[in-house]
C-alpha cells in the first residue's frame, strides 16, 4: 500500500490499531521461535518455558501458515474498503472521519495526564523492589523448601483485580510480575493525582480521570504478547482465534463502532420493544405510542413517559420479562410513550425550546385524546431535565393542573455535582462536536463512544480482548444490545445543552433560562414529585439528583435505588434483585437521607405505584379509544413504530 493510498487517512489516525497487529506478529515470531529450537526447557527436561509442549508438525505449521495468510487477506480487504469509503466521503464533500476512532473523543483528555514522573522515585523504586522479592518469593519458597507451595492456581499474590483472575496469571513468574507491577503502578499514580497540590479540585478530576483512562487502555491483558490467556488460545486454535477476532474488528471497524452483543439476537417488535400498542400521533420530532390496556378496568389517568432522547426508548420496553411498560399496563395504567426521532439533516436547528414543545404536545395530545384533564408523567435522565423545565413553564402559564405528577428517572437539574460527564464539557470538546456534525447533527456513535470511555475497563477493553484477541462470539444480551443502538442528536441543541446546564448550570437560576417564550424558574414548580436516584450511578450521581430536592417546592418523595443508572430504574419486581431506601425526603442533604433511611429488599415500582396511586386512584372501565386501534380510532401504525427503527 503506498503512502498515497487514501486508505490512510484512516490507518494514519489508527496507530492503536497498527500497533495490535504488529504486536500480534510478534508474538507468532516469538511462539514459533520457541516452539521450533525447544524453548527453554524445564525442570523435568520439558519444553517448560515456551508455549509449545513440543516443535509444531509440519501439519501444523500448514495451519498457521493459513491463518496467517487470512489475516493478512482480510486486512488488506478492510484497507481497500476503507480507501473507497474516505475516497467517496472526500469526493462528497462530509467528514472523512469515521467514529470508528472513538479515541479521537479522549485525545484532550490524555493530554492532559501528567508529562513529568508523579510518584517520587526513591519511594516507587523500594517499592518495586518489595513488589518483586515479594512476588519472586512466592514462586521460588517451595522450590528451595522455604516454605509451602500454593495450591494449584492459588497462588496468593498482593494485588487482585478480575482482569486477573484468570490462573494463567500466576502461573508463571514473570506474568505474575507483570500484572503486580501493572496494579501497582496504576495504584501510585491514581493516588499522586488526588495528592497534587496548588491544583484546583476540578482539574484534578479531569487529571484523575485521563489517568485512569491512559492506565485502563495499557494493561497488559489488552495486549497479545503480554496476556498468557490469549497466547494459550493462540496456541490451541493455531490462530484462528486471531481470524475471528480479524473478522469481529474489521465489522466493528466498519460500522464505527465497538459490538457488545450478538447483532441478530434481537429483533424490535418481536422479542425486543414488542409490547403491542399502536403509534397514535406523529411530528418531525416524536412519534406518540399508546399501549393496548391488559386489564378489565385502567386507572382514570393516564401516563406519559418522556424516555431521554439520547437512546432509544425501548430501554423501558426490553424483553417482556424485564419491560417495565408492560409491567405498568398490567397495573393497570393507561400507558403512552414519546419515541424520539434520531435527528437528521431536517433537524440542524432543533433547540431546547423545540423538546419542550414536544413534552407539551404530548401532554395536551393525551387529554384530548382521553377527554382527562391531567396526565401523571415520567421523564427518564435528560428527558426529566426537559420535563422539570416543562412543569416551571406550565406553572408560569397558570397551567400546572394539566399534570397531576411527576416522575423522574436518574434526572439531574442542578449540575453542579453531575460526575464524570463534566470531563467533556471543556471548550476544546464543545469545539470538536461542531467539527463532527457538518450536517448540523451529531452521530450517535460518538456519543456512544463518550459513555463507553465513563466504564473503559467494562465497556472497551474486557471485548477488546474477548472479542478481537480471544475471538470469542458475542452473548446475546438484551441491554447490551439497546446500549448498542445509538441516536443522532442535534448537534445545536446537544452544544447548548452541555454549556447551558453541565457548564454553566442556568436552569437552577430562576429565569436565567426561557422556552417558548417563558421564563423558566424552577422554585415555582408545585406538581406532586418522585425522585428516584441510583446508590452507584457514575451518569447521574445521586448526590446531583437529590439537588432535586432543594429546587421544587410542592410535595416530593425521594427514593434510592440499588445499582446504576440503568439496572437501578430496570429492575421488574420478579427479579427479586438489589434494594432500595426511604427515609426523610426533606433532609438537608443525601448523606442525612441516607443515615436516617430504611432499606427494603427488591423493586422500588410497586412502592411507586402506591404512591401514584394517592395521587389519583380513580379507576374506569376500558373503552372507546383506552384501547388503540379499536372501532373508529384512527391511527398510523404498530408499536414501536418507524422512529424508533431509523439509524
Amino acid at each position: 500500500m503506498s503512502k498515497d493510498d487514501p486508505s490512510n487517512t484512516f490507518l494514519g489516525g489508527g496507530e492503536p490499531f497498527r500497533a495490535f497487529f504488529d504486536m500480534q506478529g510478534e508474538a507468532m515470531r516469538e511462539m514459533f521461535s520457541q516452539g521450533a529450537d525447544g524453548g527453554a526447557p524445564g525442570a523435568d527436561g520439558d519444553n517448560g518455558g515456551g508455549l509449545f509442549s513440543k516443535a509444531p508438525s509440519a501439519g501444523e505449521l500448514a495451519e498457521w501458515g493459513k491463518a496467517s495468510a487470512k489475516l493478512q487477506k482480510m486486512w488488506l480487504e478492510f484497507a481497500a474498503h476503507q480507501a473507497s469509503e474516505t475516497a467517496k466521503k472526500v469526493t462528497q464533500g462530509s467528514n472523512p472521519l469515521d467514529p470508528a476512532q472513538w479515541m479521537l473523543m479522549t485525545q484532550s483528555l490524555l493530554k492532559q495526564a501528567p508529562t513529568n514522573p508523579l510518584v517520587a522515585p526513591a519511594k516507587l523504586a523500594q517499592e518495586s523492589l518489595q513488589l518483586w522479592q515479594g512476588v519472586l518469593g512466592r514462586f521460588v519458597a517451595p522450590m528451595t523448601g522455604g516454605g509451602a507451595a500454593a495450591s494449584e492456581g492459588e497462588l496468593q499474590l498482593p494485588r487482585k483485580d478480575r482482569r486477573f483472575a484468570d490462573p494463567a496469571w500466576s502461573e508463571h513468574p514473570a506474568f505474575a510480575l507483570l500484572h503486580q507491577t501493572y496494579l501497582m503502578l496504576e495504584e501510585h499514580f491514581q493516588a499522586s493525582v488526588k495528592s497534587m497540590k496548588g491544583v484546583d479540585k476540578e482539574k484534578r478530576r479531569q487529571l484523575g480521570f485521563a489517568v485512569t483512562a491512559l492506565a485502563e487502555a495499557m494493561s497488559p491483558d489488552n495486549f497479545l504478547l503480554t496476556n498468557p490467556v490469549v497466547m494459550k488460545r493462540t496456541v490451541e486454535t493455531r490462530g484462528q482465534n486471531l481470524v475471528r477476532g480479524m473478522k469481529h474488528l474489521i465489522t466493528d471497524l466498519k460500522r464505527g463502532q465497538l459490538t457488545h452483543t450478538d447483532a441478530n439476537a434481537f429483533t424490535l417488535g418481536e422479542n425486543l420493544a414488542a409490547s403491542p400498542g399502536k403509534v397514535v400521533h406523529e411530528t418531525d420530532l416524536f412519534q406518540l405510542i399508546q399501549y393496548s390496556p391488559s386489564t378489565k378496568d385502567v386507572y382514570d389517568v393516564p401516563l406519559v413517559i418522556f424516555p431521554p432522547w439520547i437512546n432509544r426508548f425501548y430501554i423501558l420496553d426490553l424483553t417482556p420479562k424485564k419491560s417495565f411498560i408492560k409491567w405498568a399496563v398490567d397495573q393497570g395504567l393507561t400507558v403512552f410513550v414519546v419515541s424520539w426521532k434520531s435527528a437528521d439533516e431536517s433537524m440542524g436547528e432543533v433547540v431546547w425550546d423545540d423538546y419542550i414543545r414536544s413534552q407539551l404536545a404530548a401532554i395536551d395530545l393525551v387529554r384530548e385524546r382521553l377527554s382527562v384533564p391531567a396526565v401523571h408523567t415520567i421523564g427518564y435522565c435528560v428527558a426529566g431535565t426537559t420535563l422539570a423545565a416543562t412543569l416551571a413553564l406550565l406553572e408560569r402559564r397558570g397551567e400546572a393542573d394539566k399534570v397531576k405528577s411527576a416522575t423522574f428517572f436518574t434526572a439531574q437539574v442542578d449540575f453542579e455535582k453531575s460526575g464524570e460527564l463534566k470531563h467533556f464539557i471543556k471548550e476544546s470538546h464543545l469545539e470538536m462536536i461542531d467539527t463532527l456534525s457538518p450536517k448540523g447533527y451529531l452521530d450517535g456513535r460518538y456519543l456512544a463512544a463518550t459513555f463507553n470511555a465513563l466504564r473503559g475497563k467494562d465497556l472497551i477493553w474486557n471485548y477488546v480482548v474477548n472479542n478481537y484477541l480471544l475471538g470469542e462470539d458475542y452473548p446475546a444480551f438484551d441491554l447490551l444490545h439497546w446500549n448498542g443502538d445509538v441516536t443522532n442528536l442535534p448537534s445545536k441543541w446537544h452544544n447548548d445543552y452541555l454549556r447551558d446546564l453541565y457548564r454553566d448550570n442556568k436552569l437552577v437560576v430562576p429565569d436565567a433560562l426561557s422556552a417558548d417564550g417563558t421564563p423558566i424558574d424552577l422554585t415555582q414548580v408545585k406538581t406532586p414529585s418522585f425522585v428516584q436516584a441510583g446508590k452507584e450511578d457514575h451518569i447521574a450521581p445521586a448526590e446531583s439528583v437529590w439537588r432535586l430536592t432543594e429546587h421544587f417546592s410542592g410535595p416530593l418523595e425521594f427514593l434510592l435505588a440499588g445499582s446504576g443508572h440503568i439496572a437501578g430504574v430496570v429492575n421488574p419486581p420478579a427479579a427479586g434483585k438489589y434494594q432500595y431506601w426511604l427515609g426523610d425526603s426533606k433532609a438537608g442533604s443525601l448523606k442525612a437521607f441516607v443515615e436516617g433511611a430504611e432499606e427494603h429488599p427488591g423493586s422500588w415500582w410497586p412502592h411507586w405505584l402506591s404512591w401514584l396511586e394517592q395521587q389519583a386512584p380513580e379507576k374506569v372501565p376500558v373503552k372507546g379509544k383506552r384501547k388503540p386501534g379499536g372501532r373508529g380510532d384512527t391511527v398510523i401504525e404498530d408499536a414501536p413504530g418507524r422512529y424508533v427503527k431509523t439509524r
